[in-house]
């Protein structure tokens, strides 16, 4: 398995410079919803009226209806920003240090890997004030309404996810953000649809969402990576390993030192409502601070021996001590259990490295996705997860089987994993929520995450002060 990245996403010039072949195919022709409302009347400024290249072969896609909720209703007023009706009254107190030591993780089985370089930490200003346990929606992210103006300055009506990481550059401290499914201005035809984006911030206030700056053109710490002014670029291009591709999805990221890895999916097809198949998922690998992206080929996952369970990832970095990096895998869709494998952060492209927590054995299995057993029983939906230093525990969070926002915590990765713990209900914002996807600088008490609203498909801000 070769560790060198196929590139899916470079300027031409570039490629010609170092002779590789790049393939331009961009995302398919789509009716991208939500096209109405103030998303419908925005006007593009001239530098954003342009047809986006689209040379693929397949033909309309609408908004992805395998990424709504089910029981979403889609006519549902929006959220009000502001603190939600109390629902943290069943969450467990946090663990006592001592009672932790005692639940300390199994102990490795193979040799330790290499050490590796310290982590950087997080921004000394991100520090909110706690204030009493609860949750609220800070504001928005994206969309009409978010204070990042996403469609003037981006071209961005309408996107999902907002998968949060820190990119591990101490020169410029930032996290990195990436999108989903993504349209643009209604008037434009095909309506400028793009895969995936990203934005980049160095906001640690996060006192109205997560302000991201202007993106610029070949800056590579700038707010979006940009084809020109005014409109974020799809980062990740398709590199022509499946023959029906609807949907190239982010699921999860990571940095390594300064290296940007992204763990994404290959969409065959969008069923109903909470269910979709996928040809593969892979990791996506940048140098330049996600402005470039190449596909490591040697970590493609076809859906079958064990790595149907790893279609959809969840990178976690480890709490103190502990030299490893850790992957939560789920099945395509919304309705299967998650599954843990683990890797030295150096090898993270040679899957024959990956080795698979079963708990039959309470034992890592090298090389064997199959052996890998369920760690969190399903249905468990997109999810994030990150060692928290208030609890000192693991925590994840992710979408249950009605369609709400809850949280675990474990005193490992592999678990034993607690019960769950509600933090954000379907029935308070009934548009339908998905995607809980963690900030990576709020370890503490105060919990921030990105959350998708299906109704207004965009991305919003929430806080969570744990009891």
């Amino acid at each position: 398995m070769s560790p060198r990245p196929r590139i899916a996403s470079v300027s031409m010039a570039s490629a010609a410079a170092i002779g590789l072949v790049v393939s331009m195919v961009v995302a398919p022709t789509a009716n991208a919803e939500p096209c109405e409302g103030p998303a419908a009347q925005a006007q593009p400024q001239p530098n954003q009226a342009f047809e986006i290249p689209n040379p693929s072969r397949l033909g309309t896609l609408n908004r992805p209806i395998g990424h709504m909720p089910s029981g979403a209703n889609d006519s549902a007023a929006l959220p009000k920003l502001g603190l939600l009706p109390s629902i943290l009254k069943a969450l467990t107190p946090p663990p006592q240090p001592g009672q932790v030591r005692q639940q300390a993780g199994v102990v490795p089985t193979t040799p330790k890997p290499a050490p590796v370089a310290k982590p950087v930490q997080p921004a000394p200003e991100a520090a909110p004030p706690s204030g009493p346990p609860g949750t609220s929606l800070v504001g928005w992210v994206t969309g009409p309404d978010s204070p990042n103006q996403t469609i003037q300055r981006f071209a961005i009506t309408g996107t999902d996810l907002g998968i949060m990481w820190d990119n591990g550059d101490p020169a410029n401290h930032q996290v990195l953000m990436a999108f989903g499914d993504t349209s643009g201005f209604c008037q434009i035809p095909n309506k400028q649809w793009r895969y995936n984006v990203l934005f980049r911030s160095s906001d640690g206030a996060l006192s109205n969402t997560v302000a991201v700056p202007d993106g610029v053109v070949g800056n590579k710490y700038s707010g979006s990576p940009v084809w020109r002014q005014g409109i974020s670029k799809q980062i990740i291009n398709t590199i022509g390993q499946a023959p029906d591709e609807t949907g190239i999805i982010p699921t999860s990221g990571v940095a390594v030192g300064t290296t940007q890895l992204l763990n994404f999916m290959s969409i065959r097809d969008w069923n109903s409502p909470g269910s979709w198949s996928t040809n593969f998922s892979a990791i996506a690998v940048s140098s330049d601070n996600g402005e470039n992206w190449g596909v490591y080929p040697g970590t493609i996952r076809p859906p079958s021996g064990g790595n149907e369970n790893f279609q959809m990832g969840a990178f976690l970095k480890p709490g103190p001590g502990d030299p490893y990096l850790y992957t939560f895998g789920t099945p395509n869709g919304r309705g299967g259990s998650a599954y843990i494998a683990r890797v030295a952060p150096n090898l993270v492209p040679d899957l024959s490295k990956y080795e698979y927590w079963n708990s039959d054995n309470g034992t890592w299995v090298p090389a064997n996705p199959a052996a890998a057993t369920p760690v969190i029983p399903g249905p468990v939906s997109e999810m994030s997860a990150q060692y928290n230093t208030y609890l000192k525990q693991y925590l994840a969070l992710y979408g249950n089987g009605s369609n709400d926002i809850v949280m675990r915590t474990a005193p490992a990765p592999q678990g034993p994993w607690g019960p769950e713990q509600l933090l954000v209900p379907q029935s308070q914002i009934p548009g339908g929520i998905y995607a809980p996807f963690l900030h990576p600088w709020s370890t503490g008490r105060d919990l921030y995450y990105n959350l998708s609203l299906w109704s207004a498909y965009n991305v919003m801000l929430m806080h969570t002060v744990l009891p």
